[in-house]
């Protein structure tokens, strides 16, 4: 009997070890509701990464494909080096964009790193190379999208490219900026010269790219007492990052809906039952500049505090194509950070001078614990206290509200600790000519080094409690200009100058979100009562109503009175409704003639006035020389429509179109310099223009009794692969201002769900 006992234990050991052993490591339940949003219901991280990245690649494959090529800095070798890509903001060589990524990404250090953030982020990452490598492996080559079948840069993917997707969204406001600046960065009489003259475009200038609008209400401006947020964020159309949407749900852990950059394992923006947010671009800067002062006979060695210390050379050598031999080139680095070179800048290396970029988000990997943690906070109080304690959000904002009521506007991230006083009595002779671009320090005394306070996970950050946190139970609004005036009512008190500036005009689109809140919780606005609710919140963030054409068209049509040559045009900005609807007439022509207004200097008889900066500067000069001025941009509007063959009272929606195959979509809104809150950013195709960056994932999200209620578009649509039913079927609902009810109950899904719910393990 005791042998008996013996046996039957050691079976169910063998047993139970057996089952462990075949227990999937890996297991995800994806369930596609309508507009194919992916509904990603598993038992631990590691499973949501695998769902995550199983979908994403089912919609996304060759564009996130791309990127991890980009990233692994393998251009030349698939594409040539001659040829450009996007990095950052502006074109840059394929040459150039392998050399910076191969020399900015450092895997071993990354790697280490890694191991300091907590499990669930790593197995959010192990989880999301598992998922995309799966859905390969289940296509196999002939299942590839055409775009890209047969590439050899379509390849499965390890954590090292999920380290550099990290490293390089963290970058985007900082270093990658200055991409070929780095890559070419040379010591004078180098063997190899600087080959890019690539525009730089700068977070601070006024062509940068990325922005948005964000406004969380609380219970003293809303209808039922709760909170409710308008999450606007203006993005990329095209690319790696645009917003994914997505719904991940651990049972008794997190559940959580909203939308991701391209390869993130989790909703960066969204909302749970409690708590909603998203984010705007910060008007703070992320990395300074360093002068330095090269040591005599030495371009390659600086002086700081007065010793002479050798730069850290390392050689980058880029696989070319057709059997080439790589091209090698040797990048600088300094206890700052990366040498750069760039003559627009004026950052030029000689014998005597040269520059380095110091990026407070250089390696830093607390953003995916940072997000975690909102995406599971039940309070504006625990988003506020994850915020404050990683210093992991690196260049946004964050903006929330939560089911009690309170709203939040925490303007905290990982910035340089550089105080005002530092930064006058620490500048060099160019530090005033790149005034109001980049912040550049003496970078041969070590008291102009960032200062180093105490509590900050990496030295040299400032703390939280020297950035802008507001807290209120009416609203605070966010349109990427700096905390200032997050609300009117209430100033923020002046910060360093690195966290924006303070007591300047607001942009348009600042001014026109300020005035459209302040008439609607007036009743100014013809609408309903004085509070918020759900539905008056949407028709206001698509309203497209321009701010510059209701300061100013009145004054213009007075100015065409009598002017023969324009009374066709005036005739058709008489009638427009000054709306950039699809059905506008006259907006295209307002367009043309705003462009070229916008340049003319004092055209407003009243200034800026830091008292009233809400409703100044204003009233347009129409007399002299301005108003000659006036003219001349209205006649070269004119001229400009009839070069590119659009009448003069175009409907809007056949001027600025989405290309979805032989579609041409209508798109209402417009660019954020007339004042339009629903902003997009075109460029010219034949026959008009079309969105390139602008109104993205687009949430209202409001609590009532049984939950959060939200409605959402993504703009350009889930996929970028024209075989896609999620190609450009939000697209069209956007085009037509119909939003859609996000299923978040599981009743909610079971309803909108189309298809076959899937089940993937290994």
């Amino acid at each position: 009997m005791k042998n008996l006992t013996i046996g039957m234990v050691g079976l169910l050991i063998f047993a139970a070890s057996n089952a462990a052993a075949k227990a999937p490591n890996f297991q995800a339940s994806i369930t596609r509701t309508n507009f194919g949003i992916p509904h990603i219901t598993a038992r631990d991280w590691r499973g949501i990464g695998y769902g995550v990245g199983y979908s994403y690649a089912q919609d996304n494959l060759c564009l996130i494909a791309e990127e991890f090529v980009t990233l692994a800095g393998e251009r030349s070798l698939h594409f040539g080096p001659a040829a450009t890509s996007v990095v950052g903001f502006e074109p840059v060589d394929n040459l150039s964009a392998d050399i910076f990524f191969r020399s900015a990404m450092d895997l071993p250090k990354l790697r280490t790193d890694m191991q300091q953030t907590s499990m669930a982020s790593q197995d959010l990452r192990s989880g999301y190379v598992a998922g995309y490598n799966r859905y390969l492996r289940d296509i196999g080559p002939s299942g590839i999208p055409i775009a890209c079948r047969g590439k050899a840069w379509v390849r499965p993917i390890n954590m090292d490219d999920m380290l550099r997707l990290g490293e390089k969204q963290a970058l985007l406001a900082g270093s990658l900026a200055f991409a070929p600046a780095i890559a070419n960065a040379s010591p004078p009489n180098a063997e190899s010269p600087v080959t890019t003259s690539s525009r730089i475009t700068l977070p601070r200038d006024a062509d940068f790219a990325f922005g948005s609008n964000g406004w969380a209400f609380g219970k003293e401006a809303t209808a039922n007492g709760r909170g409710l947020l308008v999450g606007n964020p203006h993005f990329p159309w095209n690319g790696p990052s645009r917003f994914y949407q997505m719904h991940i749900t651990i049972p008794g852990q997190v559940d959580v809906m909203g939308a991701g950059l391209g390869g993130s394992p989790m909703p960066q923006i969204g909302f749970n039952k409690d708590v909603a947010w998203t984010h705007t671009v910060t008007a703070a800067s992320h990395f300074t500049l360093h002068e330095l002062k090269l040591d005599a006979g030495d371009p390659t060695s600086y002086i700081f505090d007065g010793q002479s210390i050798k730069m850290e050379a390392k050689s980058i050598s880029v696989p070319m194509p057709d059997g080439a031999p790589p091209v090698t080139r040797m990048v600088y680095s300094t206890r700052f950070g990366p040498m750069v070179e760039t003559a627009q800048l004026g950052l030029n290396w000689n014998s005597q001078t040269a520059y380095a970029i110091r990026d407070a988000n250089a390696g830093n990997q607390r953003t995916m614990d940072t997000w975690l943690g909102i995406i599971k906070a039940r309070s504006v109080a625990e988003i506020r206290n994850v915020v404050e304690t990683t210093l992991g959000i690196p260049w946004v904002n964050t903006i929330a509200t939560d089911r009690h009521g309170n709203a939040l506007l925490a303007d905290v991230t990982a910035a340089p600790n550089v105080s005002a006083q530092k930064l006058q009595q620490c500048s060099t002779a160019l530090s005033a000519r790149l005034a109001g671009r980049v912040f550049l320090l003496d970078g041969s005394r070590a008291e102009c080094d960032w200062d180093v306070a105490t509590g900050t996970p990496v030295a040299g950050l400032k703390p939280a409690n020297q950035q802008a946190v507001i807290a209120r139970r009416d609203y605070v609004a966010n349109s990427n200009d700096s905390y200032w005036l997050t609300n009117p009512s209430e100033p923020h008190r002046q910060l360093s100058p690195i966290l924006g500036d303070y007591g300047t005009a607001r942009s348009l689109r600042t001014r026109s979100g300020l005035v459209e809140i302040n008439r609607r919780l007036t009743g100014a606005d013809g609408g309903s009562g004085n509070l918020v609710n759900h539905e008056n919140a949407k028709s206001m963030i698509f309203a497209n109503k321009s701010l510059a054409a209701e300061m100013v068209l009145d004054e213009v049509l007075l100015l065409c009175q009598g002017k023969e040559d324009l009374a066709a045009a005036c005739d058709v900005l008489s009638k427009w409704d000054r709306l950039y609807n699809v059905e506008s007439r006259g907006s295209y022509l307002f367009w043309a003639f705003w462009e070229g207004v916008i340049p003319i200097r004092n055209k407003w008889a009243v200034p800026f006035d830091v008292n009233d900066p809400i409703n100044t500067p204003r009233d347009l000069v129409t007399s002299g020389e301005t108003g000659d001025k006036i003219l001349t941009a209205l006649r070269a509007a004119v001229a400009r429509l009839a070069s590119e063959n659009i009448a003069l009272d175009a409907p809007w929606g056949s001027v600025q179109v989405a290309l979805r195959g032989q579609d041409r979509i209508a798109i209402h809104g417009a660019d954020g310099a007339l004042g339009v809150l629903n902003m997009q950013r075109s460029v010219h195709i034949s026959g008009g223009i079309t969105p390139f960056h602008g109104s993205s994932y687009i949430q209202v999200v409001s609590f009532g009794e049984n939950g959060p209620i939200a409605d959402a578009i993504l703009s350009y649509s889930q996929s970028t692969n024209p075989a896609s039913p999620f190609y450009g079927d939000q697209t069209r609902n956007y085009s037509g201002k119909r939003w859609n009810r996000l299923p978040f109950t599981p009743q909610a899904i079971a309803r909108d769900s189309i298809g076959r719910r899937l089940v993937i393990r290994e």
